[in-house]
């Protein structure tokens, strides 16, 4: 119950994805949240308000010009009774008045009447989502303190594939929860830059083969939503995921090792703290063919060369930030982390038994042991968003204590 007495107001505009909200309120409700629902027009047209009453427990609001609700000034409370308004799905058309400030149906009057927070989860054609000025007025929103989450990538109502998908309930949820966990411990990591890395990287064979891992990243954006709303500058390093990208992070795509390697030292020599969530290659293929490898044998034989040490390199450094490792294991994992703590020379090792069910790769769960010198925690089996807030809480609490002793 991570919501509980928190108002929340779930705006729902035009746009398939409309069928989601329902989920999304109901979900909601489970941790605790209080929720009222206003709908567009073209809301309507995809799901109605009786549904979203019924799952939302009050009555739902679609007219600026509603004499009974006007009475009372009904947009006027509902701006005020929000903590925050989420609008799910937010459609091109609606993106566009928010950032044209309208004020020409109830759900965009209460958004300019508010001094909640305001999110918008996207929810589009692929192709709505990249034109130029949908991202102008995006880029606007944000600008002004607007929250976007999202939006996913994959395959779409219409057959497209690309960005422009809602994000899950379950996702969105997350977000919420997030948000207020940071919005309760303002500046918390003010001041703070964090580079993470997160997901798998990619080792080529030949133009269309690479090696890999079952990483999906979802740890390493957890973890960097959870430093950015506690307060740092955050860098993410992301290997080839499709995840969005947290709102406030600045993101860096890379594909390999090397890549990798690259970016986080640069990106390490300014930081204060480095969390190394990613999934690395351990080996590289020697040479890379030139074009595509032809099934001619019964067996191929590849030379593997060994990938550098990411976080060892940057704990190395002569300015070294306090820099945090992960050890996904599968047998022996306190003994395996303990040992790469030390060789290392880390501040802070997370490791969990990624054979587990729930754990680890292309779960939406966790649970990880931390360890440092001389003490441990165990953060038992939660969603990945939780457990990423805790584990930057303890991150911060041994950073203050002394960002070269975690001691």
């Amino acid at each position: 119950m991570q919501l509980t007495d928190k108002n929340i107001v779930v705006g729902v505009s035009g746009g398939i994805a409309a069928y989601k909200s329902a989920d999304l309120i109901r979900r909601l409700k489970e941790q605790g949240a209080n929720v009222r629902v206003v709908m567009s027009e073209g809301g309507k047209a995809f799901i109605t308000p009786l549904t979203l009453q019924a799952v939302s427990g009050n009555p739902v609001s679609d007219s600026l010009l509603d004499p009974e609700a006007e009475a009372g000034m009904g947009h006027i409370e509902l701006a005020k009774w929000a903590d925050l308004i989420l609008i799910a799905p937010a459609s091109a058309d609606i993106i566009a008045r928010l950032n044209a400030g309208m004020a020409n149906d109830l759900l965009t009057t209460i958004c300019l009447a508010t001094a909640a927070p305001i999110a918008i989860a996207p929810a589009m054609n692929q192709q709505m989502w990249h034109t130029q000025v949908t991202q102008n007025n995006v880029d606007s929103l944000q600008s002004r303190g607007y929250l976007v989450w999202g939006p996913g990538q994959g395959e779409q109502a219409c057959g497209d594939v690309g960005f422009g998908r809602m994000l899950e309930p379950t996702e969105l949820c997350s977000y919420c929860v997030n948000y207020f966990a940071g919005a309760n411990k303002p500046g918390e990591l003010d001041g703070q830059t964090w580079v993470i890395t997160a997901g798998p990287t990619r080792e080529p064979m030949d133009p269309v083969r690479y090696i890999s891992n079952h990483s999906s990243g979802k740890m390493g954006f957890a973890i960097a939503l959870a430093a950015q709303l506690a307060g740092a500058k955050v860098y993410l390093i992301a290997g080839p995921v499709k995840l969005a990208t947290p709102t406030g992070v600045e993101r860096i795509d890379v594909e390999t090792a090397l890549q990798m390697q690259e970016q986080s030292m640069a990106h390490a020599e300014h930081a204060d703290v480095f969390v190394a969530c990613a999934a690395v290659a351990d080996y590289r293929v020697a040479e890379v063919a030139s074009q595509k490898i032809k099934k001619s044998t019964e067996q191929l034989q590849l030379v593997l060369e060994k990938n550098p040490d990411i976080v060892a390199g940057v704990a190395a450094l002569e300015n070294a930030p306090f820099t945090v490792g992960f050890a996904a294991e599968t047998e022996n994992v306190e003994e395996y982390a303990l040992g790469k703590l030390k060789k290392k020379n880390l501040q802070m090792i997370c490791a969990n038994n990624v054979s587990a069910p729930g754990h680890g790769f292309n779960s939406d769960t966790n649970a990880l042991t931390i360890f440092w010198s001389g003490g441990s925690l165990v953060l038992p089996l939660t969603s990945k968003q939780e457990l990423a807030r805790q584990l930057v809480g303890q991150i911060a609490k041994k950073f203050n204590q002394s960002p070269l002793d975690a001691s």
